[in-house]
């Protein structure tokens, strides 16, 4: 199949190239931008007048929920939902049933994505067997498998001996650690952000220091292992300073950062909206700000849609009661193209932050328009308003505490790997 994306502005972070071209596809590569090569008859041309061509977008957390959680979304459904939202490559956290802990539910999860056919998954595998935070997981037999890092996921390592072999075994094998920073003891089953509004609310709370003390331990342990790390997820100011200090020092340490802790605060909690019920969770202005500034400076180098489908009863009981997460796939890319107009960021800063850094984050080669890249691609209306409603939601969890914004831009084509996986409206 040969494509031309025709007229099309297009951005690629890889390669600092913003400009006005045409851009050709042939056998599911990017074969030229310009000039189409000699004896080109594209199949198919896109008209890409007034609309960017990126890309397709890199997501370095979607929760698919299969296996073991088909009652709130499969593969199908949520990589069908990603191919609308532009996103080409998601990696799975390893908190599935059964766990991701052997190449088995690896390959259960990879045949899967390919019957769907939509998007790339790849898997996160589980630091410790069934993620109980005792006993090393087999990573080396995960790596060989295709797992492009490990994770215990949401379940914290309380354990510091059995962190360090951890990092010991994945700096063996060079394998990424992927970290979630929560002190269990500090978090003592509370459910928002610490502060006035928890108290007003009556809900219990998790200090900011939760997250801190767990990035203190995990940075004096990177540096005593050298492994190569990625804390997931931040939600403080503080965490990010931390960060900031041990990227100077050298540690070879990366972090990202979940689209709606870049737009939501505790504030949001206020009514026990128990759609803003997540974790890490929604911390106060100033770590909103803190995390912006992060993401402006460079050390936060990926945003990522933290996606979370639930099933509707999920979010119907009390606050703390209720499932934690989000259904963000879909507003990943537009949250992310706002904070071009409310920072300094350019275009190509944010969509980097989308594409090339989380595909070196997890060691893949996707995420460039360069010539003989995979032609993951998608087709962007910069100027297309759309309110959120559940008549617009193709995921199948439809708990988002977006419902009713106006958001601007919307994805018209997705290519995965050369084939037209979506095209809006059609």
């Amino acid at each position: 199949m040969r494509i031309t994306i025709a007229n099309g502005r297009i951005l690629d972070p890889a390669n600092k190239f913003d400009q006005r071209s045409d851009l050709h596809i042939a056998s599911g590569r990017i074969v030229a931008i310009g000039a189409a090569p000699a004896g080109f008859t594209p199949d198919q041309t896109i008209d890409a007048r007034e609309r960017l061509v990126c890309p397709g977008l890199v997501d370095l957390s979607a929760r698919l929920r299969e296996p073991g959680y088909e009652h709130k979304a499969t593969i199908a459904t949520e990589t069908r939902a990603a191919a609308a939202a532009g996103i080409t490559t998601l990696a799975c956290p390893p908190d599935t049933q059964p766990v991701i802990d052997t190449p088995a539910v690896i390959k259960l999860i990879r045949h899967r994505a390919e019957e769907a056919g939509k998007a790339r998954v790849v898997c996160l595998g589980a630091a410790t067997q069934g993620l109980k935070g005792e006993r090393i997981s087999e990573m080396a037999a995960l790596k060989q498998a295709g797992c492009a890092g490990i994770s215990n996921s949401l379940i914290p390592i309380a354990n510091p001996l059995v962190m360090r072999r951890i990092m010991e075994y994945a700096a063996t094998f060079d394998i990424t650690v992927f970290l979630f920073a929560e002190d269990p003891s500090l978090r003592n089953s509370g459910c928002m952000h610490e502060g006035a509004v928890s108290t007003r609310l009556g809900l219990p709370g998790i200090p900011e220091a939760a997250e801190t003390v767990a990035v203190a331990r995990d940075l004096a342990l990177i540096a005593d292992t050298g492994v190569r790390a990625h804390f997931c997820r931040l939600s403080s100011s503080k965490a990010v300073q931390m960060i900031a200090r041990a990227q100077y020092d050298g540690l070879r340490v990366s972090a990202d950062v979940s689209a709606h802790h870049l737009y939501l605060t505790e504030m949001d909690v206020a009514d026990f909206n128990s759609q803003c019920h997540v974790r890490p969770p929604l911390r106060n202005q100033r770590d909103m700000i803190g995390l912006r500034e992060g993401l402006i400076s460079g050390v936060i180098s990926a945003i990522c849609s933290d996606h979370q489908p639930h099933e509707n009863d999920a979010k119907l009981a009390p606050f703390r009661e209720t499932g934690s997460g989000i259904s963000a796939l879909e507003t990943l890319l537009p949250l992310s193209l706002r904070l071009a107009d409310e920072t300094n960021l350019s275009l190509l800063d944010i969509l980097s932050r989308l594409t090339i850094e989380p595909a070196r984050i997890l060691g893949l080669d996707v995420g460039t328009l360069g010539i003989g890249a995979i032609a993951d691609v998608i087709v962007v209306d910069p100027n297309h308003y759309w309110t959120i409603n559940r008549d617009s939601w193709l995921s199948r969890g439809q708990n988002t505490p977006f419902t009713g914004w106006d958001l601007k831009g919307r994805v018209t084509h997705t290519l995965f790997e050369g084939r037209l996986v979506h095209e809006l409206n059609a």
